[in-house]
Formats: structure tokens, C-alpha cells, sequence
């Protein structure tokens, strides 16, 4: 006798379960999507452009800590330089 279409899923997975414990993780983020060519190269280039910048700052950062390198703030005048004069009218 023929068995109804969900029957059979039902009787597969319950089968899987009996053999398995591996688990297909839940997908957190939309399945897969067609791009245009155009889509495609700018997302490369963007996500290339971004890697290009996080590896520039990763090896400056090397490079200052081999060469021991720190990097502190430079005020000439120190605070005096932040604090205003007063404009005062001699009338």
C-alpha cells in the first residue's frame, strides 16, 4: 500500500534520528540569492578594498610594536594651548 508523501517524511527523519546524532545547524541568515555579474565585482571589490585596509592596519601595528614604537599625543604648549584668551573692550 502506498504511503502518503509527509507519512514517509516523518518515518525517514524519525529513522535518522534512530542512526544518527548529527544535526544540520539552523540557518541564521537567508538562503542564497542570484547576483548580477555587475552586483557581484562590486562586492568583490568592496570586500577587497576592505581587506586591503585591514591588513595595512594590521601591519603598521606589527611593525610599531617591532620597532617599539609608542604613540602619544603631542601638545608643544601643553594645556595652556586648549585655554582661550579673554576678549576684553577697553571702553
Amino acid at each position: 500500500s502506498p504511503v502518503p508523501a509527509e507519512e514517509r517524511r516523518l518515518r525517514d527523519k524519525k529513522h535518522l534520528d534512530d542512526i544518527t546524532a548529527a544535526r544540520l545547524p539552523p540557518l541564521h541568515h537567508s538562503p542564497a540569492k542570484l547576483l548580477s555579474i555587475e552586483e557581484s565585482i562590486a562586492i568583490q571589490i568592496q570586500q577587497k578594498s576592505a581587506y586591503e585596509e585591514m591588513q595595512a592596519k594590521l601591519a603598521a601595528q606589527k611593525l610599531a610594536e617591532r620597532l617599539n614604537i609608542k604613540m602619544l599625543r603631542f601638545e608643544p604648549e601643553g594645556e595652556a594651548s586648549m585655554q582661550y584668551r579673554e576678549v576684553r573692550d577697553e571702553d
